[in-house]
């Protein structure tokens, strides 16, 4: 019988040696991660009650007319004002159409945080009960054969009047990243089947093919943005989770340095993303993604987190350049319409603290879990693991 107690986890950006450090401290009574447990256990309980969605349940079929393809709007397209129908769309970056969340992308995301957050419970509480309801929400969604989800993005990020979908839809399953992470938790526990384990691998596989060998993924590899960069986490990390570790380390050698030279400027400064209206949230979220990258680097012997470029350009010098107006000693010099998503600053600056172990990150950690003690980031990513060395 596999057990959380005899079998270590299997992650990819997240560290097997930093949770077992916390749930070690937490069931020795550590009052600093108290509060992120009870609200982890609050969220899982919540989640407990879900209905598992699934994509056969929207609205309107795909232009295939397959209810099991997936299918969302391009966010920031609006009727045209100008014409009778409201056809073709017209873009207002940053700002969110309603209507967008009509489809599947709701239901996608809500599907990886359910996932991460009964995972997380199964793994901190030590109950089946959370692993086996995640285990039924992931059989709903891409095993089961009245509900399951194709493995393809043809429908990605449509704009009416305009195009089904898009290259740049395959951002969206980025939040598979986070539900891959989560399934290494489950695969300790005896209600997540080795069928169960093989069958999701062979859906991974499926739709790594798709993202390498589609018009749409070979777009979308193209992209200069932070769409590049979460194809590449997309394809390094479904690759290692398909037990196709040197595909994973070829497509890190042959990518991302080149990535970091084309987005980070050698002052930091990400110029795609700064450009944007939500200029801060996207450098932040681009940023993320190398991070993360550079997490699977380490398992594969390609240096993502220490590469400098000949003219100073890396991940760790984007960082720094951030993290003035994460700890809101500066104010962002560019456009930032609405304020950043909750949680994000505290994510990036733990991540890379636990990769650069640099006093002012680890400080800028402190001050930021001082207003936010319950986030569960403090268990993902907690801050005593982090040590100077």
């Amino acid at each position: 019988m596999r057990t959380t107690e005899t079998k270590t986890p299997n992650l990819f950006i997240w560290d097997a040696d930093a949770l077992r450090l916390a749930k070690t401290r937490l069931q020795g009574g550590d009052e600093e991660l108290l509060p992120a447990l009870n609200q982890l256990r609050l969220d899982a309980d919540t989640a407990m009650k879900s209905e598992p969605v699934t994509v056969v349940s929207k609205p309107k079929l795909p232009p295939s007319g397959d209810k099991h393809d997936y299918m969302s709007m391009g966010p920031y397209w609006w009727p045209n004002p100008d014409t009778v129908d409201g056809l073709p769309y017209i873009r207002r970056d940053g700002v969110i159409n309603p209507d967008s969340r009509l489809f599947d992308l709701p239901k996608l995301e809500a599907l990886c945080d359910q996932i991460e957050t009964l995972s997380l419970a199964y793994y901190y509480l030590g109950s089946d009960c959370y692993a086996e309801r995640a285990a039924v929400l992931l059989r709903t969604w891409f095993l089961d054969e009245g509900t399951r989800v194709n493995p393809n993005l043809n429908f990605g990020q449509g704009i009416p009047g305009i195009c089904s979908g898009r290259g740049i839809g395959i951002i969206e399953t980025w939040n598979y990243c986070k539900l891959v992470e989560a399934v290494g938790l489950l695969e300790c526990s005896p209600v997540w089947s080795l069928t169960d384990q093989e069958g999701l691998q062979q859906w991974f596989r499926d739709f790594l093919q798709w993202l390498l060998s589609s018009p749409y993924g070979k777009e979308e590899a193209k992209e200069h943005n932070n769409h590049g960069t979460y194809y590449d986490l997309q394809v390094v990390q479904f690759a290692l989770f398909t037990e196709q570790k040197e595909l994973a380390a070829q497509w890190l050698r042959e990518h991302v340095h080149g990535r970091i030279q084309s987005q980070i400027e050698p002052n930091g400064l990400q110029p795609h993303e700064a450009g944007r209206t939500l200029g801060l949230s996207y450098s932040v979220m681009n940023l993320l993604g190398f991070c993360f990258l550079s997490r699977m680097g380490r398992l594969l012997e390609c240096d993502i987190q220490g590469y400098v470029s000949e003219d100073g350009r890396s991940i760790e010098q984007g960082m720094d350049y951030l993290l003035p107006y994460l700890q809101s000693e500066q104010s962002w010099p560019y456009e930032q319409i609405k304020p950043m998503k909750a949680g994000w600053g505290l994510e990036i600056l733990s991540v890379a603290a636990m990769m650069y172990q640099k006093a002012s990150y680890l400080s800028a950690v402190r001050e930021l879990k001082l207003g936010d003690l319950s986030s569960r980031i403090n268990l993902v990513y907690p801050l005593h693991t982090f040590q100077l060395q």
